[in-house]
Formats: structure tokens, C-alpha cells, sequence
């Protein structure tokens, strides 16, 4: 199993760097970041000092989406820092939530996320590509590499997923549900002439290492109010009950009141009241360091390639340093 580790931009970037840096000694192969330029500093900048200051270290956006930047310019950036830094990027792609709705805008749709996958990636590894009806391609790029892995929830961005990404982002560490979208993606590959084993799928999720759980499921207790953000978008679509949408996930929405992007992905956010201590312990990963293994372990048997470690919490540090003394060697390279 690989291990990733997901920033906000927040200034100073020298404390984002530093963090990747640190992330890298102790055995993280991924770096990845969030991307809404209202909320936060330009990840695209902050890359580059990244792979600069690192050795193997991927670094990449959780997630952008294709209606911020014309998708020649977000393919040209990719470009460019995998020619100056040897194809260490990845996209991370979505619909766009905090990145369109700070913004006043509405997220793209899925059909347009579609067309955006494989025109991103063909242009960044050089080949041509068709961009709002104009067919281009960018000269310069030679040998270029750009994975392109979709961040989805609901059963047609599932199935988007398996039929056009690299790999699967799935934002929360619920052993059901990610069987279920694991299962759904890898069936939608299989239904497009895809081989579905080839999808790396990634689970990204907080995690706090500590005794303490009263503490840590108030440090973590934003990402429940994240995800529903999206869950509600999911209701509003298909229902309070679904067949297509499972129960585990939707239900817990059930007394959420709106959410404040202010606080987006952070501690003490106040769109959280109707988050329990249950849904916390689901969604992420807290106590002490064998509670972690054992639930990565299970994510692994359940066919995940990555754990991406959201460290928006007190003790980003001491997580870090704690995967890296216990976590990661128990289950690296397995």
C-alpha cells in the first residue's frame, strides 16, 4: 500500500513545503493538495518548490476540476513540471465544489468532467487533443506521463470513473461504502473493455494518531461536514431513498442545515452539528497506531492501492512521524 498526504495551501507555502518534506523521510510517496484559489495559495506554484526540495515524491491536486482553468493550461502545467522534474504529477480530477461554488459558479457536469479527463491527460503526454471543438497539441511535450484519477461518489460519477479515469479518489474510509464505490468502479471498467484491476483506487480520509479519541473526533469532526456537502448534492438527485445511493451513506445528512465554505475543510468548522462520534469514527482514522493498521489493512483487502492521510488537524507533525515510525512499514510494498 502507498501513503499520500493532503494539504490546504495555506501561507506560508514554506510550512506546506516543509510538510511535504517531512511526509517524504518518512516514507510517503504522495503529496497532494486541495484546489480552490479564492480559499487558498496556488498549488501549481507550490508544486514546483516541492519536487524541487524532494526526491520521489508525486505531488498532485485533490482535486481540481475542469472549469477554473482552460484545460491546455492545467495540461501545459503538468507538463512543464514533469520536463523539469521527471513526471512526478498527478491529477486529481472532480466536478469542482469549493474551487466553482466560492466563486458564484455551479459544478461542472459529469460529461464535460469526461471530455476534460482524456483531453487533459492526452495533451500533457503529448498527443492531440480536441478543447471547446479546436483540435491542439502542445509541441513541445516529449515522453511526458499524467495520471489522471477522478474523485466521485454517486453511481453515474462511479461509473464515469471506471470508464475514462486512471484511478478512483474516494474521500472517506468507511469499510462498506468503499467496497460498495470500489465495486461499482471496478464494474463500470469492466463494462467499458477496461481491465478493472489496472484502476488505482485511492481512499483519502483524516487520520489523528492518539489516545485521546474525544480529541481527535473533534479535530476530524470537519471531513463528516465536508462529505455531506456532497452527500446532499447526491439527495437532491436521487432521493432521500435510493436504491442507487446506499442508506450508510445518505442517512446521516439527515439534520444538516447547509454548510459555510469559510470553514472549508478545517477544525471547529460549524457546519458539523449534525456529524455524530459514529460517522467520525467511519470516515476516518483515529487512536493509536494499531487502530490504524488494522483498518489500512481491511482497506487493503478490500482492493485499496493508496491511503491519502488528510492532516488538517493539531498534530500533523506527530501523524506524520508516527506513519512513518509504525503505520507504513506495516503495510508497505504488501
Amino acid at each position: 500500500m502507498d501513503f499520500g498526504l493532503v494539504l490546504q495551501t495555506d501561507p506560508p507555502a514554506s510550512a506546506v513545503v516543509g510538510l511535504m518534506r517531512r511526509a517524504e523521510r518518512n516514507g510517503f510517496r504522495y503529496g497532494w493538495t486541495f484546489d480552490s484559489a479564492v480559499l487558498w495559495q496556488e498549488p501549481f506554484v507550490i508544486y514546483s518548490r516541492i519536487l524541487e526540495h524532494t526526491q520521489r515524491l508525486i505531488v498532485g491536486p485533490m482535486v481540481t476540476n475542469p472549469g477554473t482553468r482552460t484545460w491546455e493550461v492545467t495540461a501545459s502545467t503538468f507538463a512543464t513540471l514533469n520536463e523539469m522534474y521527471g513526471n512526478r504529477t498527478v491529477c486529481g480530477i472532480g466536478r469542482g465544489d469549493s474551487a466553482m461554488r466560492v466563486a458564484g459558479r455551479k459544478p461542472n457536469t459529469l460529461a464535460r468532467l469526461g471530455e476534460a479527463i482524456g483531453a487533459i491527460r492526452d495533451l500533457a503526454e503529448g498527443r492531440e487533443a480536441r478543447v471547446d471543438g479546436e483540435s491542439i497539441r502542445i509541441p513541445w511535450v516529449k515522453d511526458g506521463k499524467l495520471p489522471v484519477w477522478m474523485a466521485a461518489y454517486g453511481p453515474k460519477a462511479l461509473a464515469l470513473a471506471g470508464q475514462k479515469a486512471d484511478g478512483f479518489i474516494l474521500q472517506l474510509a468507511d469499510l462498506y461504502l468503499t467496497e460498495w464505490m470500489v465495486g461499482s468502479v471496478r464494474a463500470a471498467a469492466a463494462e467499458a473493455g477496461r481491465d478493472p484491476d489496472a484502476l488505482t483506487i485511492c481512499v483519502a480520509a483524516p487520520a489523528y494518531v492518539g489516545d485521546d479519541l474525544a480529541h481527535a473526533r473533534e479535530q476530524c469532526r470537519w471531513f463528516g461536514g465536508m462529505v455531506g456537502n456532497h452527500v446532499a448534492d447526491l439527495v437532491a438527485r436521487y432521493g432521500e431513498h435510493s436504491d442507487l445511493v446506499p442508506e450508510a451513506l445518505t442517512e446521516y445528512i439527515t439534520a444538516r442545515q447547509g454548510y459555510d465554505y469559510s470553514h472549508h475543510g478545517r477544525t471547529g468548522s460549524p457546519s458539523t452539528d449534525f456529524v455524530s462520534d459514529e460517522i467520525v469514527d467511519r470516515f476516518c482514522l483515529l487512536g493509536p497506531p494499531e487502530a490504524h493498521v488494522a483498518k489500512l489493512k481491511a482497506l487493503r483487502d478490500l482492493g485499496v492501492d493508496q491511503f491519502a492521510v488528510y492532516a488538517m488537524h493539531d498534530a500533523r507533525e506527530s501523524t506524520i512521524d508516527a506513519y512513518g515510525e509504525h503505520v507504513i512499514p506495516a503495510l508497505a510494498g504488501k
